[in-house]
């Protein structure tokens, strides 16, 4: 995610919602994410599509390497020859 410029990327509520069009084509042109305040304070975050699928696949791949080193620390490994025959399996019952 690129990094927040503070003088152009945060924005009040009352300013987003009258230029809602313009905000949206600024992030979409830049890939800055914009921060919509409320009273001062932070309210919601505008991404571009392809900013958000980015963070999206971030998180799903640490949340799967976090959960393959859980496995190898409680033991549950597998050698090369199992994992082998375990994809020979499941690629023979597909054509099935």
């Amino acid at each position: 995610m690129k990094s927040i410029r503070i003088a152009s990327d945060i924005i009040p509520l009352g300013e987003f919602k009258s230029g809602i069009s313009s905000c949206l084509k600024k992030v979409q042109t830049t890939g800055h994410p914009l921060i919509i305040t409320q009273n001062g304070r932070p309210a919601g975050v505008l991404l571009s599509p392809e900013e958000y699928d980015n963070l999206v696949y971030s998180k799903q791949f640490i949340e799967s390497v976090e959960k393959g080193l859980r496995a190898a620390e409680s033991g549950e490994v597998y050698s090369t020859d199992e994992v082998r025959a375990r994809l020979a399996e499941k690629r023979a019952s597909r054509k099935e």
